[in-house]
């Protein structure tokens, strides 16, 4: 079982950064998946960036070169250094955590990955 809290989320207006943070403990492997995820209302949740324990990331397009994934080992915490926000990136934004689903072509979608955390709220205002 592994367990997910993340932090960090608020609100901001257009053009602001935040970092997001998430907190990985329980029976995790020395070789994983880590991703961040949001879920915006009446919409399904989307995968926006992922990274695995070689620290290889992919993005999803409308997030890059404005968001960065990454990760503190010693810590066990997994971060998302979000700038440039935009009011479409107005969701709840979700960790997650899987041995292989950032492998595949199907990183992005949801029920690739096995544990979820509770999610945090991120709001964008123009």
């Amino acid at each position: 079982l592994v367990q997910l809290v993340e932090s960090g989320g608020g609100s901001v207006q257009s053009g602001g950064s935040l970092r997001l943070s998430c907190v990985v403990s329980g029976d995790t492997y020395s070789s994983y998946c880590l991703g961040w995820f949001r879920q915006a209302p009446g919409k399904e949740r989307e995968g926006v960036a992922v990274i695995d324990s070689d620290g290889i990331t992919r993005y999803t397009d409308s997030v890059k070169g404005r968001f960065t994934i990454s990760q503190d080992n010693a810590k066990n915490t997994l971060y998302l250094q979000m700038n440039s926000l935009k009011p479409e990136d107005t969701a709840i934004y979700y960790c997650a955590y899987d041995l292989f689903a950032a492998h595949g072509s199907s990183w992005f979608l949801a029920r690739s990955w096995a544990y979820w955390g509770q999610g945090t709220q991120v709001t964008v205002s123009s």
